[in-house]
Protein backbone atom coordinates (compact mmCIF):
# COMPACT_ATOMS: atom_id res chain seq x y z
CA UNK A 1 0.00 0.00 0.00
CA UNK A 2 1.17 3.47 -0.50
CA UNK A 3 1.69 5.63 1.94
CA UNK A 4 -0.53 8.95 1.85
CA UNK A 5 1.42 12.24 3.16
CA UNK A 6 0.36 15.60 3.40
CA UNK A 7 2.95 18.65 3.23
CA UNK A 8 2.33 21.88 4.21
CA UNK A 9 4.74 24.56 3.18
CA UNK A 10 4.12 27.78 2.27
CA UNK A 11 7.14 28.30 0.17
CA UNK A 12 6.15 27.12 -3.11
CA UNK A 13 9.83 26.40 -4.65
CA UNK A 14 10.57 23.95 -1.83
CA UNK A 15 7.07 22.85 -1.64
CA UNK A 16 7.78 21.52 -5.61
CA UNK A 17 10.79 20.33 -4.63
CA UNK A 18 9.57 18.27 -1.50
CA UNK A 19 6.46 16.98 -3.34
CA UNK A 20 8.82 15.54 -6.54
CA UNK A 21 11.19 14.22 -4.45
CA UNK A 22 9.05 12.40 -2.49
CA UNK A 23 6.42 11.16 -5.45
CA UNK A 24 9.42 10.31 -7.23
CA UNK A 25 9.73 7.49 -4.07
CA UNK A 26 6.32 6.25 -4.65
CA UNK A 27 4.31 8.27 -1.82
CA UNK A 28 1.10 9.83 -2.57
CA UNK A 29 1.79 13.88 -1.61
CA UNK A 30 -1.36 16.16 -0.42
CA UNK A 31 -0.19 20.04 -0.60
CA UNK A 32 -1.53 22.70 1.66
CA UNK A 33 0.51 26.25 1.17
CA UNK A 34 -0.59 27.71 4.94
CA UNK A 35 -1.83 25.80 8.28
CA UNK A 36 -5.49 26.77 7.91
CA UNK A 37 -5.70 24.67 4.68
CA UNK A 38 -3.18 21.91 6.30
CA UNK A 39 -5.98 21.43 9.03
CA UNK A 40 -8.86 20.88 6.77
CA UNK A 41 -6.75 18.71 4.49
CA UNK A 42 -6.21 16.37 7.74
CA UNK A 43 -9.28 16.40 9.06
CA UNK A 44 -11.03 15.01 5.33
CA UNK A 45 -8.02 12.54 4.95
CA UNK A 46 -6.26 9.86 6.35
CA UNK A 47 -2.28 10.01 6.34
CA UNK A 48 0.53 8.30 7.39
CA UNK A 49 2.60 11.14 7.71
CA UNK A 50 2.02 15.04 8.11
CA UNK A 51 5.17 17.37 7.25
CA UNK A 52 4.61 20.84 8.76
CA UNK A 53 6.55 23.96 7.90
CA UNK A 54 6.90 25.82 11.43
CA UNK A 55 6.38 28.97 10.16
CA UNK A 56 3.12 29.45 7.90
CA UNK A 57 0.20 31.66 7.31
CA UNK A 58 -2.80 31.62 9.43
CA UNK A 59 -2.20 28.60 11.30
CA UNK A 60 1.73 28.44 12.63
CA UNK A 61 3.05 24.27 12.29
CA UNK A 62 2.95 24.34 16.01
CA UNK A 63 -0.86 25.49 16.12
CA UNK A 64 -1.44 23.33 13.32
CA UNK A 65 -0.10 20.10 15.66
CA UNK A 66 -1.98 21.18 18.29
CA UNK A 67 -4.94 21.03 16.66
CA UNK A 68 -4.01 17.54 15.20
CA UNK A 69 -3.15 16.00 18.91
CA UNK A 70 -7.07 17.16 19.72
CA UNK A 71 -8.66 15.64 17.40
CA UNK A 72 -9.22 12.03 18.57
CA UNK A 73 -9.12 10.08 15.22
CA UNK A 74 -5.78 11.65 14.48
CA UNK A 75 -4.16 11.74 17.66
CA UNK A 76 -1.42 8.77 16.67
CA UNK A 77 -0.70 10.35 12.59
CA UNK A 78 3.02 10.51 12.81
CA UNK A 79 4.45 14.45 12.45
CA UNK A 80 7.81 15.86 11.34
CA UNK A 81 8.47 19.48 11.41
CA UNK A 82 10.48 20.90 8.95
CA UNK A 83 11.71 24.42 9.72
CA UNK A 84 15.04 27.07 9.48
CA UNK A 85 14.45 27.77 13.61
CA UNK A 86 16.54 25.05 14.75
CA UNK A 87 17.84 26.05 18.09
CA UNK A 88 17.53 23.55 20.80
CA UNK A 89 14.97 25.65 22.61
CA UNK A 90 12.74 25.51 19.19
CA UNK A 91 13.41 21.77 18.82
CA UNK A 92 12.20 21.22 22.76
CA UNK A 93 9.12 23.27 22.03
CA UNK A 94 8.38 21.01 18.47
CA UNK A 95 8.24 18.11 20.13
CA UNK A 96 6.48 18.87 23.58
CA UNK A 97 3.80 20.05 21.70
CA UNK A 98 2.85 17.03 20.04
CA UNK A 99 5.74 16.19 16.95
CA UNK A 100 7.65 12.86 16.54
CA UNK A 101 10.24 14.14 14.82
CA UNK A 102 12.11 17.21 13.83
CA UNK A 103 13.89 18.17 10.70
CA UNK A 104 16.39 21.50 10.56
CA UNK A 105 16.22 23.42 7.19
CA UNK A 106 18.00 23.14 4.72
CA UNK A 107 18.21 19.51 4.32
CA UNK A 108 18.82 17.61 1.58
CA UNK A 109 16.03 15.34 -0.66
CA UNK A 110 18.32 12.25 0.50
CA UNK A 111 18.37 13.42 4.06
CA UNK A 112 14.73 14.02 3.82
CA UNK A 113 13.75 10.95 1.96
CA UNK A 114 15.28 8.86 4.43
CA UNK A 115 13.64 10.32 8.22
CA UNK A 116 10.83 9.77 6.17
CA UNK A 117 11.36 6.04 5.21
CA UNK A 118 12.53 5.52 8.68
CA UNK A 119 9.70 6.75 10.25
CA UNK A 120 7.14 5.04 7.85
CA UNK A 121 8.68 1.87 8.36
CA UNK A 122 9.36 2.17 12.12
CA UNK A 123 13.18 2.53 12.05
CA UNK A 124 13.31 5.30 14.45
Amino acid sequence: MVAKILLAEDEEVLRMLVMDTLEDEGYEIDEACDGQEAIELIKENDYDLILLDYMMPIYTGLEVIQQVRNIPAKKHVKIMMLSAKSQQTDQQRVLEAGADYFLAKPYSPLELVKRVEEILHGEN
